[in-house]
């Protein structure tokens, strides 16, 4: 098959070697360093339900309100089409990408716990000024905080993960991340239906309550230990074996070792890892991992979706209260997605996941297009039967998302690289996830507004796109050591003409 992988542990180094047990410390580790993925997830499902509701927009954005409530046809798609609100959105991932490449040093100089924790206090400290925001400077300032917690976060615990994890529960292990994300954004859409009844001060309420996976982030991640990875990496050889030995359940931890002392000899020579991403030997990875995956995700239109679902149903038809209500079954729908490709994505792999996802998501993005062309705009009021197949169409589509491209954007990446630039690697993987989730935040209402019905054919075409890049180009992982990964690349039909001129060539051509 093009593109295709393997997993024969033969044709590998020491994978054959590695031997396991899943311990409790294991699991506690990563469940809590999973909770990172609940700041993103809540803030997600959090800024969409707060931007619908009338008492916020009375206080900050009164001229929105008065568009939502007017009765004219040609806002039936532009209801909430302002810059300034949707930069309330937006303003949070443009400084998640910024603060990443702090969190990059700070997560190879001091651990991915480091980040984690450094993580959590920025994103409480923002939750704080968000909830008693008396004007939108304040709001901004909140959501900058909110930005470099989620940037430090995003850097460092899909890395955290799929360091702790064995490589055969890898993919489950590392999807923790996105399952809680998906329950950040069931939770925070629960609190939104609630607190929308609260008047005037429910959407403080729904701001404030950040602060809660952010203290148990902080709290726990205390009583966590640093990867063995990193460990190594930063010259404290022993208390790394101990780490290992704990996590696996056993003393017979040779020849994952061996692996990890071999990549840290390596890592220890790179004096610029952000160079190295550069290399032959490295750009296949970073062309899919650091590039293609990060900037796919949110091209899918799923997060555009989340950000905006209350906002959505309320464009095209539904009273408010409904609309908050549509979006935690959008939300119930990336739960069960995740917990699906849990199940099942060390079984069938991560390119399966993919393309027979990506199938079902064009589809659906191509059927509410047609419904939307058809029964709505110029004044139209959707009928109850085609409001009813939308929320399925977009549950369908988030259902397929929730088990492809949602869990899998962070996991592929987070396992393509190298020991010597994983971290750096890891920080262009949140950078340019964070550039493409502030491009989409900050311009799906204006384009939704302009292209109307248009945004999701464009959206189908470019899942149809990407589909094709990950056929031919993505080799699979499942099961393969993440010490080892960089083997497939020098086997893959295309790849291989590229690393494998690494040796014909000088070191450091690029």
């Amino acid at each position: 098959m093009a593109g295709g992988g393997f997993t024969d542990g033969g044709t590998l180094k020491r994978a054959h070697l590695y031997e396991h047990k899943i311990t409790s410390y294991l699991i506690f580790s990563c469940i809590i360093g999973a909770l990172g993925g609940s700041l993103f997830g809540y803030d997600l499902g959090v800024s969409g339900g707060v931007t619908s509701m009338d008492d916020f927009l009375v206080e900050f954005f009164p001229h929105v309100y008065e568009r939502k409530h007017a009765e004219l046809q040609e806002t039936d798609y532009c209801k909430y089409d302002d810059q300034i609100l949707t930069l309330f959105t937006s303003s949070l991932y443009f400084a998640a990408l910024v603060s990443t490449f702090g969190a990059s040093s700070l997560t190879k100089n001091k651990g991915r716990k480091a980040s984690i924790l450094v993580g959590s206090v920025s994103f409480f400290i923002g939750a704080v000024l968000n909830a008693g925001a008396k004007n939108i400077s304040m709001l901004i300032v909140g959501r900058v905080l909110l930005g470099i917690g989620i940037g430090f976060g995003n850097q460092a615990v899909p890395l955290y993960l799929s360091e702790m994890a064995p490589a055969k529960i890898r993919g489950a292990v590392n999807q923790l991340f996105q399952l809680t994300t998906c329950l950040g954004i069931l939770i925070a859409n629960l609190v939104n239906y609630a607190t929308e009844k609260l008047h005037p001060w429910g959407w403080r309420l729904s701001l404030g309550l950040a602060t809660v996976p952010a203290t148990f982030m902080f709290v726990g991640g205390c009583f966590c230990p640093e990867t063995p990875n990193s460990l190594v990496e930063q010259g404290r050889i022993d208390e790394g074996r101990l780490v290992l030995e704990k996590i696996r359940g056993t003393r017979n931890v040779d020849a994952e070792f061996d692996d990890l002392l071999e990549a840290s000899r390596e890592a220890k020579s790179i004096k610029n890892p952000f160079q190295n991403l550069l290399l032959r030997k490295n750009r296949p990875q970073f062309i899919i991992g650091a590039l293609c995956i990060p900037a796919f995700q949110q091209l899918t239109g799923n997060n555009s979706i989340l950000f905006y679902a209350p906002v959505i149903f309320q464009t095209i038809g539904f009273g408010s209260g409904a609309s908050l209500y549509s979006s935690v079954i959008t939300s119930v729908a990336l739960v069960l997605a995740t917990l699906i490709s849990m199940a099942f994505v060390d079984k069938f792999g991560r390119r399966a996941f993919f393309l027979e996802a990506g199938v079902e998501m064009v589809i659906c993005m191509l059927a509410t297009a047609i419904v939307l062309a058809v029964s709505f705009g110029k004044g139209k009021t959707l009928s109850f039967e085609v409001a009813i197949f939308l929320v399925i169409e977009i549950f369908l589509f988030v259902l397929a998302y929730g088990r492809s491209w949602g869990p899998l954007g962070w996991l592929v990446p987070s396992e393509l690289f190298p020991l010597e630039i994983r971290s750096a690697a890891q920080s262009v993987v949140v950078c340019v996830n964070m550039i493409f989730t502030a491009i989409v935040a900050q311009f799906f209402l204006v384009s939704l507004c302009h292209l109307k019905y248009g945004i999701f054919l464009l959206f189908a075409a470019l899942i149809t796109l990407m589909s094709c890049f990950v056929y031919y180009f993505l080799p699979e992982t499942k099961q393969v050591p993440i010490e080892e990964i960089y083997l497939l690349f020098e086997r893959h039909w295309f790849w291989k003409k590229i690393v494998k001129d690494e040796g014909s060539t000088s070191g450091t051509s690029v």
